[in-house]
């Protein structure tokens, strides 16, 4: 295997890795604290938590369909899996951030829908504007697919750049002549600087 794309490879099996444990601990950490009072008040009229118990998918979306949620998300997961391991080795770096925090929020949740028959939310902005209550791995999802778009519009901002200059060396070869009556206006026009200067 490449050296560096085993480095991509290490640093996509560190960023799952974290991100599952950090989604495991808040939703923990909830369970732990946040169950009992129901809902606290993190930045006032900002950011509330609260304890959310989810049946449906992200962003409470379709509630009470767990196992189609199931079966998506494994074949999600195992499709994002599938990019991962399959990427070219240029470029790699970005796609490999934007798919491992995908995967790890996939997983995340899944873990809860496995364990328990709902996910546990919690961040709830609300009192900023009404939107619905999600979780970390939420977050790592939403991160990484507007990376996942950032990726791929910089690849074809450089196809489209790569065309242009492909398209540029084709004309000038295809018109030699003109490439090279060019060359001696150029030429001519130096001569002639050179001349005048010589008088003078």
């Amino acid at each position: 295997m490449n050296p560096e794309r085993k480095k991509i490879l290490i640093l996509s099996g560190i960023i799952v890795a974290v991100g599952i444990l950090l989604d495991q601990l808040t939703k923990w950490l909830c369970v732990r604290f946040l169950l009992p009072v129901g809902s606290v008040h993190l930045i006032p009229h900002v950011v509330d938590l609260t304890y959310v118990e989810n049946t449906g998918a992200a962003f409470g979306m379709l509630k009470d369909h767990r196992w189609v949620f199931m079966v998506i998300s494994v074949i999600a997961l195992v499709a994002m899996t599938w990019i991962l391991t399959t990427f070219k080795e240029k470029k790699q770096t970005l796609y490999a951030v934007a798919v491992s925090l995908i995967l790890s929020g996939g997983i995340g949740n899944m873990i809860d829908r496995v364990r328990l028959g709902y996910v546990i939310d919690f961040i709830d902005i609300s009192p900023l504007f009404s939107f619905a209550v999600f979780n970390g791995a939420d977050s790592f999802v939403c991160v990484g697919a507007a990376l996942l778009v950032l990726a791929l519009l910089l690849d074809w901002r450089q196809e489209e750049k790569c065309k242009e200059a492909a398209g540029t060396a084709e004309s000038k070869a295809s018109n030699p002549a003109s490439a090279g009556e060019t060359v001696k206006k150029e030429n001519g026009g130096k001569n002639t600087g050179t001349a005048a200067e010589s008088k003078a």
